[in-house]
């Protein structure tokens, strides 16, 4: 029993690995870069999404975090204030946050069409996170405009092209791929029967 506990955390620790590898890779791939920060990068989240949907919240929310520290690595946008609070908050909501929610997948977990569910609710989560941020952080860049309208339409400009994006193919997938959504391993008589 413990043996075999041992084995499928050694799986989801390598499937999350392999799958943090394929996002950090395709999050290189960027249709277009807003200059304040935020970009789009088709299906970089998806791999994310997957762990969730594949080992449950748990794994998720540690693959996301990862992600996070990743994105972080890649290309850090500092706060236009300098301040500490400023870096603090642009850690927590930009990234952290942001791409730790991606791993709530997790509660959609063996669900039929879980992953087309969790693809909006989870990038919309992420743009929550942005929003927010886009309001106590970047809001000095809003110039006439509403620091909240700035906020939804800076951050909904490229948010919106990712969920379209990622819900999309999350619901091709979901339709013609269902098999690889679910973490079902073969009893040993199947294994056997198999070779």
């Amino acid at each position: 029993m413990n043996n075999a506990k041992s084995r499928e955390n050694l799986r989801a620790l390598v499937e999350s690995a392999l799958l943090i590898a394929i996002g950090f890779v395709l999050s290189y791939i960027t249709l277009f870069r807003m200059p304040q920060g935020g970009s789009v990068t088709p299906l970089s989240m998806l791999p994310i999404l997957f762990i969730g949907i594949r080992h449950g919240v748990k794994w998720g929310l540690a693959g996301g975090f990862v992600y996070a520290c990743l994105q972080m690595m890649q290309q850090f946008w500092p706060p236009p204030t300098g301040t500490v609070a400023g870096y603090a908050a642009v850690v927590i909501l930009d990234y952290i946050l942001a791409f730790s929610v991606l791993g709530l997948s997790g509660l959609f977990k063996n669900k039929k069409y879980g992953l087309a569910i969790a693809a909006p609710i989870c990038l919309t989560l992420r743009f929550l996170c942005h929003f927010i941020s886009g309001i106590i952080v970047w809001g000095v860049f809003a110039e006439d405009m509403p620091v909240w309208l700035f906020s939804l339409v800076y951050n909904g400009s490229y948010m919106g092209i990712e969920i379209a994006i990622t819900t999309a193919i999350s619901i091709l997938l979901c339709v013609t791929a269902p098999s690889i959504l679910f973490n079902v391993q073969k009893s040993s008589s199947q294994r056997s029967a198999a070779a």
